[in-house]
């Protein structure tokens, strides 16, 4: 199988770089390396994610395949009252998610190793997001979605970001199989972002 960020243990050269950014207005640094998705800074698609996620104060959010980290971390400084746990299988990219979170200064968060829903599935939240890993596959990225659903605490939501060229109108079509409401929320360069609530 080639080596990429899908992979539990990559095994090209290790090579970290720091990026600067602002997302919600927030100066962040984020470590990246070779081997995890997107190490050449933040991706458009996480970026468009981040500006349009809403969190209610306090709540309980999982991000699935959570990279380096930019979208839990985020979301972290946006809820500081709430916790963010954040999962990934690519165990590069765990590592390098916690570090950032002490980089950042973020404390309310936990990351774990996790095979999709793996070490979370006795767990609930109120919001799960995902910039789901497109590469891995359809029957990936759809038990992203269904596995989800059934993690949400009544009224929670799923926020998912998905190229339409990489599968978006089959994706909101699974999406509505699944929740009571999925809204898209913006677009932006192909880019669409929905939001799927499971109702109380």
């Amino acid at each position: 199988m080639a080596d990429h960020y899908y992979s539990k243990s990559p095994v090209v050269k290790s090579d970290r770089q720091i990026h600067e950014t602002v997302l919600r207005n927030y100066k962040l640094r984020f470590a990246t390396d070779k081997g995890v998705f997107s190490k050449s800074g933040i991706d458009y698609g996480s970026r468009v994610l981040v500006e349009a996620l809403e969190l209610a104060p306090g709540a309980s959010v999982l991000d699935v395949g959570c990279g380096y980290g930019a979208i839990g971390i985020t979301a972290a400084k946006l809820n500081p009252a709430g916790h963010i746990t954040m999962i990934d299988i690519n165990e590069r990219a765990v590592q390098l998610a916690q570090d950032n979170a002490v980089l950042n200064e973020v404390s309310n968060v936990t990351v774990l190793q996790s095979d999709l829903y793996e070490q979370v599935k006795d767990r609930t939240y109120d919001v799960i997001v995902t910039n789901p890993p497109i590469r891995a596959g359809k029957s990936v990225v759809h038990r992203i979605f269904e596995e989800g659903a059934g993690l949400l605490r009544p009224g929670g939501c799923m926020w998912v970001v998905i190229q339409k060229k990489q599968g978006a109108p089959s994706a909101e079509a699974k999406l509505n199989t699944l929740f009571d409401r999925v809204d898209e929320m913006t677009k932006d360069k192909g880019y669409r972002i929905f939001r799927s609530v499971k109702d109380a």
